[in-house]
């Protein structure tokens, strides 16, 4: 059973914050409200929930399309090979934000994802995950709660709704408010131009 816990966004409380903390250092998935759709969550640094989360999905974690969340950009050397002016420039602008970063992966990169030659980062504009990532003090592995063949539906948006789709396969939901229905937008910069890979909530108008 999940344990559903409300957290304001105007002011997350730094208990409940820390009580999400302590399960996902312990290896458990969350799932979470972001600036877009509600993600499913885990450690970067854990194996055992990062490999949950791959079966959940139903993807090998080598081969899985996980995103980084991330506080800010100070992670960035942390994953990414150095990026030019120009790309730090557009990141810098866009984020915090409703988008998806692809970038040329580093050598840095955990375990499971050494071969990736790139990763997708994400920073949301959305207290309640940034707040968690900072007092996990590392990046979240993360992926979209809504089925790959579905249009978003309304158990994607409503928490509670999530809670009762998801009560058996995670340890916490966090209650946000209601999450958006459009999913981020993912542009690839790993090239020397930038490729819209999916047009969704982050305006285009930027580039």
């Amino acid at each position: 059973m999940a344990e559903f816990i409300k957290i304001y966004p105007e002011n997350p409380n730094p208990r409940e914050i820390q009580k999400v903390v302590k399960v996902l250092k312990k290896g458990g998935l969350v799932i979470y409200p972001t600036d877009t759709v509600y993600g499913l969550g885990c450690d970067i640094t854990n194996i055992k929930a990062l490999e949950r989360i791959a079966r959940i999905k139903g993807v090998k974690l080598e081969k899985s399309n996980f995103s980084f969340v991330c506080e800010d950009l100070s992670n960035l050397s942390d994953y990414v090979k150095q990026i030019n002016t120009t790309t730090f420039k557009i990141l810098k602008r866009a984020l915090p934000g409703a988008y998806t970063f692809i970038l040329p992966g580093s050598n840095n990169l955990p375990n499971p994802f050494k071969k990736r030659k790139t990763v997708g980062i994400r920073v949301p504009d959305n207290s309640i995950i940034l707040a968690l990532i900072a007092a996990l003090g590392n990046p979240i592995v993360s992926t979209s709660i809504r089925d790959d063949d579905d249009d978003i539906l309304e158990y994607t948006t409503d928490p509670e709704l999530i809670l009762e789709k998801w009560d058996s396969r995670v340890d916490i939901v966090i209650d946000g408010g209601y999450g958006g229905n459009e999913a981020s937008t993912i542009i690839d910069l790993s090239q020397e131009e930038p490729i819209i890979i999916r047009e969704g909530k982050g305006s285009l108008e930027i580039f």
